[in-house]
């Protein structure tokens, strides 16, 4: 793994880090929801820190080079943040249905009084 791309994968789990920092703070998102950010940080981490076990899962998993290994670890975090939010999404949904069905019941029962 060349020093730039180390370099890139750490610029960027900092900035990924920091803005997930920013978006907590400012209560746009929930802490039990940054962690799945800071986990991606983290795993970003590891993969510059580590690059000779880079090399190891590479060549153990049939990657030409490690930096389309690196593409295929991020797109995979990609597709698991993804299906977490649709789970986290569809739960939303269910209660907002529930929701407005008790205050329909509410508003009539409210009417026929």
């Amino acid at each position: 793994m060349t020093w730039t791309l180390r370099i890139s994968l750490l610029l960027f789990a900092i900035v990924l880090g920091v803005v997930t920092t920013i978006v907590l703070r400012k209560g746009r998102i929930p802490i039990k929801y940054s962690l799945l950010w800071y986990f991606c940080s983290v795993i970003i981490v590891l993969v510059a820190i580590i690059p000779f076990a880079m090399d190891f899962f590479a060549d153990l998993l049939g990657f030409a080079t490690i930096s389309n290994l690196i593409i295929g670890i991020l797109i995979t975090l990609l597709l698991f943040l993804t299906m977490a939010l649709t789970i986290i999404t569809s739960g939303q949904k269910k209660k907002i249905t529930l929701l407005i069905q008790e205050v329909s019941m509410l508003k009539n029962e409210v009417h026929k009084k």
